[in-house]
């Protein structure tokens, strides 16, 4: 375990440095932020004011390898929008964001994990076949397209809920949580079931498939022959078996929902870190930009390595070290 901890923290680190020096050149040769800051007025000298304090004067190679000794001190660059340090405000905006991508999260095992198990017991069910058909619906119609038919049934006609902002919230831990609140939690509903879709969707794929493989295994045929209940097989050998690869695909799609959840902050007004992001490309406001992006791959590498831990926990077969034990 330890070695295989080791080979995943270099290979990451190898990943985050081609990363960051693909997104540093990518984002610098996009547009020029200096006149978007620079008022009518400005002659050539103002300028070259801003260019030199926003530190654009230097040659780009040597821009990456500032912010690459930065970036190793924890300094990823002040916005040039709010003048303050980058990832400050991408700290200020995650929990958010987190809230959202979490809500979304319990959605999908919610409502995938038990529709997706009675779709596979009963594959030929008219039911099941209408549970199929919802999930197929959840990978190929838009997310904003979702989103704006929420926004219209259940705020404009029905005027049950909320359609932008986060609502009331309560300080956790310094952490500010919507979903604790009535008001909070009624923002919360509609944007985090439009981000779940496509979880919910692949859970219900996941879990059918899983529960028509499972349920003939010789193990679960063994099990029934010995007089164990069906309720116990299905929620210790079947369930156990069948979370492997929703457990590994949702640990995946989770880093991306945090990361691409610019369309459904967008939609509805969320004060996470995907509208910021937008605003931000807004106004060229590139180290913010940058910011996000590192994080963002920082986040995908994290989260690959805890969901190759949480793989061996859940399946004793898998050797991480290489090598029988």
């Amino acid at each position: 375990m330890v070695g295989f901890i080791a080979r995943r923290l270099v290979q990451s680190l190898f990943v985050l440095f081609v990363m960051t020096l693909i997104v540093f050149f990518g984002v610098n040769v996009i547009g020029n932020p200096v006149y978007i800051f620079a008022s009518s007025e400005c002659n050539q000298a103002c300028v070259n004011g801003i260019i030199a304090d926003l530190g654009l004067d230097r040659p780009v190679w040597e821009q990456y390898f500032v912010f690459v000794g930065n970036a190793l001190s924890g300094d990823l660059g002040n916005s040039f929008t709010f003048g303050v340090p980058a990832m400050s405000l991408i700290w200020e905006r995650l929990p958010a964001t987190l809230e959202l991508a979490f809500a979304a999260l319990v959605i999908a095992l919610g409502l995938g994990l038990p529709l997706g198990i009675l779709a596979g017991l009963r594959p030929d069910a008219i039911s099941s076949r209408l549970i199929m058909g919802v999930s197929t619906l959840g990978f190929s119609v838009p997310v904003f397209w979702i989103g704006l038919i929420l926004i219209m049934v259940f705020s404009v006609q029905l005027g049950w809920l909320p359609s932008i902002g986060r609502g009331d919230t309560v300080s956790i831990l310094g952490l500010e949580a919507s979903f604790l609140t009535l008001d909070g939690l009624s923002h919360l509903l509609m944007p985090a079931f439009t981000l779940s879709l496509f979880m919910l969707a692949m859970v219900i794929r996941l879990t059918r498939a899983g529960m028509r493989e499972v349920l003939h295994a010789d193990y679960v045929k063994f099990a029934r022959a010995n007089g164990i209940s069906e309720t116990r097989i299905l929620s210790v050998h079947v369930m156990k078996n069948i979370l492997i690869p929703i457990v590994t695909v949702l640990g995946m799609e989770f880093g991306g929902v945090i990361a691409f959840a610019v369309v459904t902050e967008s939609i509805f007004s969320w004060p996470g870190v995907g509208k910021m992001l937008i605003d931000a490309i807004a106004v060229l406001d590139r180290p913010l930009i940058v910011a996000y992006l590192v994080f963002v791959v920082f986040m995908f590498v994290i989260i690959n390595l805890l969901v190759d831990i949480l793989y061996s926990v859940l399946d004793p077969r898998v050797r991480l070290g290489g090598g029988a034990r």
